[in-house]
Order: structure tokens, then C-alpha cells, then sequence
């Protein structure tokens, strides 16, 4: 937990997924007061936020793209007759009571090995993956390819949509195992839920699609990553079949991961100094994990606490974030890209030197937790147990 608050006074700071959706640096630290926060669709007062930003000529790039979405990024919607629902992983209603009753019994003899520490991990995934109908409100406030009717059949509108609907199946799967396991407070978390929703995300996209689709690339990966974590430390605490959903869910990740980085690919194709410069604007912010105004009604902190017991646990990390860079910047062949103008080679030098700088200071952040003494934090998910 040090090491993460130590991290969060460098420039370079991170945050765990979930996504989302989801979801990278700075820890949530903003005070809010107990008044503001009564209200629970008005959270703590945002800075200053940009909004349209790209130059409205570069609407036409994307209009233009359409039929290269249609080919290149539809497909990799998979037909709903062909995705998993999440009853396939759960108890089946249908058996007679006694046999239902066997199959939860036997769930909760699965979770009960596994340590309070991972629930406040999954359970922050879920939070993470239950505030949806945030994360498809701001993709629909990109210019040039939001959805304009809600039902446009506009393929930049049929990807948002077909994305969404895949995307809601994990956290209804997520949030009905957690129930059966009896290991978390359901009213809890579903205020946390409700909370989240109401305070939406700040990513700094600006409206900016060249933004929104770099955000959106970097934050699958990172829930990629997470969600595999969390499934490999479910396998080692005895939970195969938890570890079969959390593997499962990553691999919508990823999925989705290579829809969006596709398109990065293609703008870095046809306006390469605009892409470049897009993908050093999003990594100056430093990007935001989009659970980052997450609360409970109890805990000003909680994303800040929840990021830490992630970090801690290996779940994700800052190294996970210079990777993810890493590898995002061997994907787009970032360090080769040609055709830069002055402003796009000094963005280039940028980006692909920043995972070294994030690196050296992540290890001086925990040479120096080292030295400090370990805290305990209380989360109102697990009934108010303490963790480290």
C-alpha cells in the first residue's frame, strides 16, 4: 500500500482496472465533503474539463472509415448465439431444490479458502464492470461516431452497442457469484454500484475519438490483465470454477482490446502525427482507471484503498502499466512510424521513453516502502474486515 502512495506523488501514477471497463494511474484522492457526498449523483467538483477538442474537419477521417469499421471491427462482435450467458457458470434454477441447493453449497465451500484480500479485489473488478451505462455515455460523446439515434445502424453506433451488450454479461456474472457466495455485502456494494453511476468518469477524452479510442485500447488491455490475475489466483486458492470466469471474462478483454487498438492502428495509418500526438496527450494525463470516483458512502479513499490491495496482491500494478505501454507501443509500431511532422516526432520521443522513466520510479517508490509500516484498511464489502 505504501508503495503505491509513495508512486501517486510522481508524475507517472496508476490505478487498477477493471475495464472498464474496465479499467490506471493517479489513486483517487480528492477530498470530498460529507455534504456533497450525501447527494448521490454529485460527487466531489471535477478540474476544469476540455471538451471538443479535435478539429471538427477530422470528423470527415471517420466518416470515411466506416466501411474499413464495418470489415475490420464488427467482426470481432461475436453473435449472441454464440457468446456465453452467465448462467452457464452459475447453480442451475432449473434442478430440484435440493440439487440447486448441493451446487450453491458447494460454491460456497469453493470461496470460503480464499482470503478476505481477494474478495476486495474482485468485488472492486465488478463495481468497475457494473457501471456500464457510464462507460457507454462516454463513448457516445465522441464526435464523429456516436451512436445519434440510439439505434443507428451507423457502424461506429453498431460497435458501441454490440461492445455494451457484450460487456454487461460480466458484471451480471460477477456480481451472482459474489451473492452466492455469501463472502460480501451486497447492499454495500450495490450502493457503491449507484454511487459510481452517478458520479460518472473524468478519462480526459475531450470528446476527442482519437482520444477516447487510445483510452479505451489502453484500459481493455489493463482489464485484460487484471482479470487474468484475478483467475490465476483463484485456481491457486482452490476456485476452479471462479478461475474458469475471470478467464473467461479476460478473454472478452482482449477481444475487445484488439477492436480498439485496431482503430488506433488505422488513424497512426491515415493521420499519423494526429494519432501520435493523441496517444502522448492520453499518456501526459496519465490514464485514469474508469472506477476513479468510486465510493461507498463511507470511505473518501475507497478507490485509493482498493488500488492498493490490487497492487499488493499482484492483481495490477505499475509494472502491469509500463507493460501495458510497453506493449501498446510495439503493437502500433510506434517507435517505426514515419511521416511525423516536428510536433509528432517530439511526441514519438515521448511516448516511447516513458515505461523506463515509470519504472525507475516505481522501484525508488518501493525501496521506500520498505521503510514504512504496513496499514490496515476496513471495506464495508467484505462487512467492514480489515485488510493491509
Amino acid at each position: 500500500m505504501q508503495a503505491l502512495h509513495l508512486l501517486s506523488n510522481h508524475p507517472f501514477q496508476w490505478m487498477p482496472p477493471s475495464s472498464f471497463r474496465r479499467f490506471t494511474p493517479p489513486p483517487f484522492s480528492t477530498r470530498r465533503s460529507s455534504s456533497i457526498m450525501a447527494v448521490a449523483a454529485a460527487p466531489h467538483q471535477l478540474k476544469h474539463q476540455k471538451t471538443h477538442s479535435m478539429p471538427p474537419e477530422k470528423i470527415e477521417i471517420f466518416k470515411s472509415l466506416e466501411n474499413w469499421a464495418t470489415e475490420n471491427v464488427l467482426p470481432l462482435l461475436k453473435p449472441v448465439d454464440k457468446c456465453w450467458q452467465p448462467q452457464d457458470f452459475l447453480p442451475d434454477p432449473k434442478l430440484p431444490m435440493e440439487d440447486f441447493t448441493d451446487q450453491v453449497r458447494a460454491l460456497r465451500d469453493r470461496t470460503a479458502e480464499l482470503p478476505d484480500e481477494y474478495f476486495v479485489v474482485l468485488v472492486g473488478d465488478m463495481i468497475t464492470e457494473d457501471a456500464l451505462p457510464t462507460y457507454q455515455t462516454m463513448i457516445n460523446t465522441l464526435d464523429g461516431v456516436r451512436d445519434e439515434t440510439g439505434a443507428s445502424s451507423n457502424p461506429w453506433a453498431l460497435w458501441t452497442r454490440g461492445w455494451t451488450a457484450e460487456e454487461n454479461r460480466h458484471g451480471d456474472l460477477l456480481r451472482s457469484y459474489l451473492y452466492l457466495s455469501g463472502r460480501v455485502d451486497m447492499r454495500m456494494i450495490g450502493r457503491t454500484v449507484q454511487y459510481l453511476i452517478g458520479a460518472g468518469m473524468d478519462p480526459g477524452t475531450e470528446n476527442n475519438p482519437y482520444l477516447g479510442f487510445v483510452y479505451t485500447s489502453f484500459q481493455e488491455r489493463a482489464t485484460f490483465v487484471s482479470h487474468g490475475n484475478t483467475a490465476r489466483l483463484a485456481k491457486e486458492g482452490g476456485d476452479p470454477v471462479l478461475a474458469r470466469i475471470c478467464g473467461t471474462i479476460a478473454s472478452d478483454e482482449k477481444r475487445h482490446e484488439n477492436a480498439y487498438g485496431r482503430i488506433v492502428d488505422k488513424l497512426l495509418e491515415v493521420d499519423p502525427t494526429g494519432g501520435m500526438v493523441s496517444i502522448a496527450d492520453m499518456m501526459r494525463k496519465k490514464i485514469r482507471m474508469p472506477a476513479h470516483l468510486m465510493y461507498d458512502g463511507q470511505d473518501p479513499h475507497l478507490f485509493e484503498h482498493f488500488s492498493a490491495v490490487a497492487q499488493r496482491m499482484g492483481v495490477y500494478t505499475a509494472e502491469d502499466y509500463a507493460d501495458i505501454l510497453e506493449f501498446l507501443i510495439e503493437r502500433w509500431r510506434l517507435e517505426k512510424l514515419k511521416g511525423l511532422t516536428g510536433e509528432g516526432r517530439r511526441a514519438q520521443e515521448y511516448v516511447c521513453g516513458l515505461a523506463p522513466r515509470i519504472r525507475k520510479l516505481q522501484e525508488r517508490a518501493d525501496e521506500r516502502a520498505k521503510k514504512m509500516e504496513a496499514q490496515g484498511v476496513k471495506f464495508s464489502w467484505i462487512f467492514n474486515k480489515e485488510v493491509l
